[in-house]
């Protein structure tokens, strides 16, 4: 199986993204767009209203590939279930990856020169995409009571942890939380 190319293979640096996407395939420039990895933006209980809500800030600006943003979301969610339960806290992602990223592969070794075209069709390839995160930027938000604060600290750091830039965690005392009813 391919590996996934690091994270640091790509711009650290916000830019404007030159992705054109068009109705009409032979204008747009990215030819298909692949699909983000995130299963779930939202977790634990939707219903219920929290007393506290603490949010994850990024310190930088930074793309944050789907991959690293689920492998932060499992992280955290396992945590919580073990440790407060499937019904006591409501997490939520900020963070949509929209920006699509490309590589020109480039092939080495006898008979190379065949088959490449070099820079002639540089755009290069969909292989993924990532949310750009400015500084200040909530990326995570969690919703607890005021016994469980402590715990959801730490599952904020486990997701910083996962993610390519520091961050920070701001607390914010009675916020209600908007209903989500299901149709």
């Amino acid at each position: 199986m391919a590996k996934t190319r690091k994270g640091i293979s790509y711009s650290k640096k916000l830019e404007r993204p030159y992705t054109r996407k068009s109705r009409y395939r032979k204008k747009s420039f990215v030819r298909a767009s692949p699909r983000s990895k995130i299963i779930r933006y939202m977790g634990g209980n939707k219903v219920r209203t929290f007393t506290h809500r603490l949010d994850l800030k990024s310190k930088s600006d930074v793309q944050i590939r789907d991959i690293s943003i689920e492998a932060s979301r499992q992280a955290s969610n396992r945590y919580l279930e073990r440790n407060i339960g499937k019904t006591d806290f409501f997490s939520q992602i900020r963070v949509y990856p929209h920006h699509i990223l490309r590589e020109n592969p480039l092939a080495s070794g006898a008979g190379a020169d065949r088959m490449s075209t070099g820079m002639k069709k540089s755009f290069g390839k969909a292989i993924g995409v990532a949310a750009r995160v400015k500084k200040g930027q909530v990326v995570y938000s969690l919703h607890v009571d005021e016994k469980n604060l402590v715990k959801a600290r730490e599952a904020l750091r486990k997701i910083s942890c996962k993610l390519p830039c520091s961050c920070s965690i701001s607390t914010e005392k009675n916020v209600v939380v908007p209903v989500i009813q299901n149709n």
